[in-house]
Formats: structure tokens, sequence, C-alpha cells
């Protein structure tokens, strides 16, 4: 390679990927002037593309390497990216208009306008898809600006107005995937990168109708090998992109039947075809043959007009049905003798207003290399160079799980910015949250979150990555999508204003009560599962009527309740360190007064011992006793102390009860080795039976209970 040359400006590469052959133009941007430093044009070897599109992406590739490594060597140095640009037979344009809404006067930014963009985009690529009745997938390759909006009033351009909307006509340009898929392989494969993807008319239409040009109506038809490629303008817009699968390739197949030549040779007769000199080939037989121009052309004659008729057609119908005033012609195709007319022709114009443009735009293209070429075939490569400034710092391109994507570049994109462009959800690339559990405690809402699950799996260019990570162009972003952790789950035990016992003075005895919620009404104990929209009141209280029944006691008719020494019903609430007394008489403890002296403070707990134990002889569980059965050496109060034995199967093994004279469900865990402290499951079962139990369920000798932890 030759010594690394120096230039005062970024070199770009635009390379227009034709049907017939392959242009590759280098050069440079100063100020409004492009400089061109390199310049190579190779044929395809076989027909490895047709009308626009890549049938041999190998084959294809293997050009583009050849041109590239050409280039190399005329600029001294290595080339990497590559700006190109896609047609197609499929091209569809979709036109409309689009809003933004600032939040409020504001002054417009280029993001705000790339914003404004790609809305327009999203709504275009809607309405295609429903008018869309083609089983194929569709890729935005382009879009175009028709005019700007400034709180609804047209404007040339946005940045720096204060608006409150901004809004926008555009033209937006589809094709199919396999197209672009194609161009972007054949491009990898030959080395290099794409920098910059546009349309091809777009791309002609930079060098063949400068701005100045476009309040006329005019139309370009860019004719290459495969597709005559339309773009028209009018009020200082191109307002329309069109395009024929109709080009010179149609031509030289005419030839090839005529002349009994392969395609090759008759592109060499369809070239020669200007020339006023008979033509020598050798026809499929070896046979030398010859002929005149004059009879190539009238071979072609009936395609050409046909062909104008085709893009006449269509011209017409991208500028609402009637002809523009002039036509300019670029690409190689057009430049076939009797084209022009025919066109003309067709459009009920002025000949000399259908004419090739080569050389006369590009007076202001600075050519720095020998024998330059300023003809209408390097038009449209010229133009790829130039769409570069007007979108290297505005979009770049990255594959996002195998879609490629369109970004505006402000220097800060991240893995986040592709996935956003792209649709992932946001959910999908953080941990997620199982299913939260609402609940009311105590009157006032609670929520209770779920568990956090597993973080996106992000890869950049195969190689770990955050969602933070920055991100080039190319770059090739894989992401898995994280996972919901477990739905919330809470029992009643776990809450903050859940304690576990109640603590009261029955009859001067200490009682230690298990703690109960109530739950939608229905009391619940501390092993319940909280249910979604759970009524939640944590009872800090039992009534008389509890009390009696958990320490299953049977009270005789007329046995007065004293809740802190005062007369109580079963409904009195009874809370922490509350004393209950029941006895047959009445006791007259109520009227004490809190600053009584110890002497009296005595004294009543001598009345409440008394009280202990005319209750206790008022408590009859087995029946009635008189004094004569008792036993010498015991007293009266002795005598009513009477316990139960049971046996009971816990989990199919024998549990034997004595001490009490009755027993209830709870009893039995101060039986068993079942460690209520250390959860091994979400809550406890208690059954009964085999039905479900409370824990304040009396227990009968033989009953069956099965305790275990629920997952």
């Amino acid at each position: 390679m030759a010594e690394s040359k120096k230039y005062p400006g970024q070199l770009v590469f635009g390379l227009d990927i034709g049907t017939r052959s392959i242009v590759g133009t280098v050069g440079y941007k100063t100020g409004d002037t492009f400089h061109v430093v390199a310049q190579q044009t190779k044929e395809h070897d076989t027909r490895a593309m047709l009308d626009g599109q890549i049938h041999d992406i190998n084959k294809v590739g293997k050009t583009i390497r050849a041109i590239k490594e050409t280039l190399e060597k005329q600029i001294g140095r290595k080339i990497t990216d590559v700006c190109i640009a896609a047609a197609g037979r499929v091209l569809q344009t979709v036109t409309t208009h689009v809003d933004y809404e600032m939040p409020e006067e504001t002054s417009v930014e280029p993001e705000h306008i790339y914003a404004l963009d790609m809305l327009g985009v999203e709504k275009a690529y809607d309405e295609f898809q429903e008018s869309n009745h083609l089983d194929i997938k569709f890729y935005c390759v382009g879009y175009t600006v028709v005019k700007y909006y400034l709180n609804h009033y047209p404007i040339n351009a946005l940045e720096n107005h204060k608006a409150g909307v901004i809004s926008e006509d555009l033209i937006v340009t589809f094709l199919p995937d396999e197209v672009v898929d194609g161009l972007y392989k054949a491009v990898e494969i030959a080395g290099l990168q794409v920098a910059n993807l546009t349309l091809e008319p777009i791309a002609a239409i930079q060098v063949a109708i400068p701005v100045m040009y476009r309040m006329l109506n005019i139309a370009l038809v860019d004719v290459g090998a495969g597709t005559s490629d339309i773009s028209v303008t009018r009020d200082g817009s191109i307002i329309a992109y069109g395009m024929i699968p109709r080009a010179g390739d149609k031509i030289t197949e005419a030839i090839a039947q005529h002349c009994l030549v392969d395609f090759i040779q008759a592109e060499k007769i369809k070239m020669a075809a200007g020339r006023k000199t008979a033509i020598n080939y050798k026809d499929i037989m070896g046979l030398a043959q010859k002929i005149m121009p004059n009879e190539v052309i009238k071979t072609a004659d009936t395609l050409i007009k046909d062909m104008a008729k085709e893009v006449s057609d269509k011209i017409k119908e991208l500028n609402g049905g009637k002809p523009v005033s002039a036509v300019f012609v670029v690409g190689g195709g057009g430049k076939f003798p009797g084209y022009t007319e025919a066109l003309a022709k067709e459009m009920g114009i002025q000949t000399e207003r259908v004419a090739l443009r080569g050389e006369e735009v590009m007076k202001d293209i600075d050519f720095q290399i020998d024998d330059p070429k300023r003809d209408s075939m390097y038009v449209t490569p010229i133009g790829i160079c130039l769409n570069f400034y007007d979108q290297k710092n505005n979009f770049i391109f990255v594959h996002f799980n195998g879609e490629r994507i369109k970004l505006y570049d402000n220097n800060h994109l991240a893995i986040i910015d592709a996935a956003m462009q792209a649709n992932f959800t946001n959910e999908g690339l953080f941990p997620r949250r199982g299913r939260e559990l609402n609940f009311v405690i105590n009157g006032k809402p609670r929520i209770v979150r779920g568990e956090l699950g597993e973080a996106a799996v992000v890869m950049l260019n195969d190689a770990p990555a955050g969602v933070n990570a920055p991100i080039q162009a190319n770059d090739k972003i894989v992401v898995k999508e994280s996972t919901a952790g477990a739905d919330a789950v809470m029992e009643i035990r776990k809450l903050p204003e859940y304690e576990s016992t109640i603590q009261v003075i029955v009859n001067d005895q200490k009682v230690v009560l298990p703690k109960f919620a109530e739950v939608n009404g229905q009391l619940q104990s501390g092993f319940y599962e909280i249910k979604e929209h759970d009524d939640i009141k944590i009872l800090n209280y039992y009534t008389v009527q509890q009390i009696i029944e958990f320490m299953d006691v049977i009270l005789k008719e007329g046995t007065k309740l004293y809740v802190n020494n005062k007369l109580a019903s079963l409904d009195e609430k009874v809370y922490e360190n509350f004393s209950l007394i029941w006895t047959m008489e009445e006791v007259h403890l109520s009227d004490v007064e809190e600053d009584m002296d110890e002497d009296a403070s005595e004294s009543y707990e001598e009345d409440a011992q008394e009280s202990v134990m005319a209750d206790e002889a008022a408590i009859d569980p087995v029946g009635e006793q008189d004094n004569e059965s008792v036993p010498d050496g015991k007293d009266a109060t002795e005598s009513q102390e009477i316990t139960t034995a049971i046996t009971v199967m816990v989990n199919q093994e024998p549990v034997h009860m004595v001490g009490k004279n009755s027993y209830i469900y709870v009893d039995v865990f101060d039986l068993i080795h079942f460690d209520l402290s250390q959860p091994k499951g979400k809550s406890v079962v208690t059954l009964l039976n085999g039905a479900p139990a409370q824990y304040t369920e009396i227990l009968k000798n033989g009953d069956v209970l099965d305790i275990y932890w629920k997952d």
C-alpha cells in the first residue's frame, strides 16, 4: 500500500451497489465543497444482482472487497466504514403529518426535532402496515421532511425557535428486509461496516437537484441497470419518491436475444450503441458478426418506449396526476440513445426539458484525481457521500436482538437507548418484583412487595455488559429478558403490629393467651397467610367470653364477673395485664381508691384469694361432689382440682396428656417437638380428625392430629 496520505477533512467512502456495476467514491468535505480523492468502478462478473436486489451475496461481497482494496491503494490508508444506498423493486413510500406537543413554550433543540421525526416514522410505519397486504417484512430505509410547522404555521427550519407545538409533513420509505440484509451482509463480507444507509433517489437528488432548484416542479430519474428510481420536487421540498422495476438490463436482454450473445457481450453492444461506426462481436456459435448502431437502437425501440411510458405514468402519479415541468436523468441506463426523447414525448413536454445530468451538476465537486469521470453514472455515489454529512452526526445503526435499528447519535448512546428504540419493555431490562400484596391493617393500607427476580442478561458484541454500557455504530446487542421474582407472602405473625401472646390475671393467676387477629371479621391465628385486600385488625384484647372458652371452664349460673374489680359482662374486653375474677358472691372492690394504703392493698389480696377459692368451688367440670366424699387429709378446695388424662395421636405417634381437667389443640405443642420459631414453610397446617382445626378446639381421647409446614 502507498504511504498514508493526509487530508484536511474526514474521508468518506460512498458505494453505489448497482445491478450491473459497483461504483466507489472516496472524498472529504470542506465548507460547501466536496473533494473527490479516489474513484473506482467494477462490473459484476455474473448477474449477481437483479432488479436492484442482491442474489449472490458472496460474489457481490467479493466485488466490493476488490473495489475497497483498489481505493485503499489510491488513498494510502485502510478503509473500514462505508456509506451505501438501497434500491429495490418493492419500494414503498408513505406521506404523513405528525405533531409534537411541548410541555411548555420551549426553544426547539435537535433532540426535539429527532423526537418529531421518530414519531412521524412510527406513524408512517403504522399506516403502512394497515395497507400492507404483502407477506413481507419491511424496513425503513430513509425519510425526507417535506415541510416543517411552528405552532401550526409553515417554516423552513425549526431549531432555536420557541414553540408549544412543532409539526412536519414527511415521506418515509420502506424496502423489504431481505434487500437491506443482503446489502449489509455483502458489505460485511468485504470487511466493512455500514456508517450510513440512505435511499438511492435521496442520494442522487443531493447532487442532481440542488436546493435552489427545488422550488420548481422537477422530477429526477436515476436509470440504473435493474431499477428506475424517481423523486419529485416542488415548493422547495422533495414531495415524493417512486420506483419502476425496469431499467438498463431489460435493454441488454433484448439485445442478447436479437444478436444471440450472452449478457456480458450484449452489455458491450448496448454501450457501443452511441457510436457511428459498426459494432463487431461474436455470437454464441463463435461466429463473427457485425451490427450497426441504428439497428441496436431499433431493437430496443419498443422497450425504450414502454420504459418511458412507465416512468412517465409514475411521475404523473407522484405529482398529483399531472406532468412535471422538467426531468433530469442520471444513471448509466438513461444514456441509451432515444431514452430522454421518448420520456419527453410521454410526459408531453419539450424534448429540451428532459436531459441527462452529469458534468453540469458537478461544477461544485473538486476532483483531485487524474482523468475524473463527470458523467451521470457518478452522480449517485457522490450523493451517497454527501448524504453522510447530513446523517452522520444524527443517526447510527445497531443490531438489537437480530433487528437493525436507527438511533439519534447524541454521543451518549447506551444499550438502554437501543432497547427503548426497539420497543423492548423497560421491565424486561431490570429485575422485576413478584406481585405485591395489598391489605389493610388496623384501618391503614399496607403493601408488601414481591421478591426481586434476576436481571436481564446483556451481551454487547458477544461480551457481557450492563444496560448503561456505551454503544457505537454497527454494535451487536443481545438482551435476554429479566425475570420476575416470587409473589409477596406474609403471615400475620410477621407483622410488626403482631405480638405472639397477651398476658392477663385470672383469679390472681397469670394466664398467657395466644394472640389472634380478626381477618375480614373472622378470628385467625398468627400463622394465617394474608390474602389480597384482606382487612386485618390486630386484637390486643380478649373478651371475657373468649377467655372462659380458651380456659375451657364452665361457670355456674349466677357467677359474677369482674374486670379490674368492676362488675363486667361476657363481652367486656380484657387487655394486657388486666385482671379477671369470677365468683358466686358479690365483691365490693370497685370502690377501692387508687391511693389505698398498704394495709388496704393486703386486704384486697386476701379477698381476691378468697374469691379464687370460691370461684374454683363454682367450677364443676365433672359433676357435683359433697364434702362427705372428700378423702381424709384433704380439704374441700383441693377436692375441686380434679385432672383428666387422655391419649391422642399426633403425626401417627401417641401423645399422653395429663395434669389438666381438659385440653385444647394448642396444648399439644407443649408435648411434641415442633419448633414454631424456625419456620420451614409458608404456614402451619393443623388438622383434627382430617379436618382443618383452630388452636382452641377441644381435644378428646383418641383424637387424631396432623401438624406440618405448608410450602
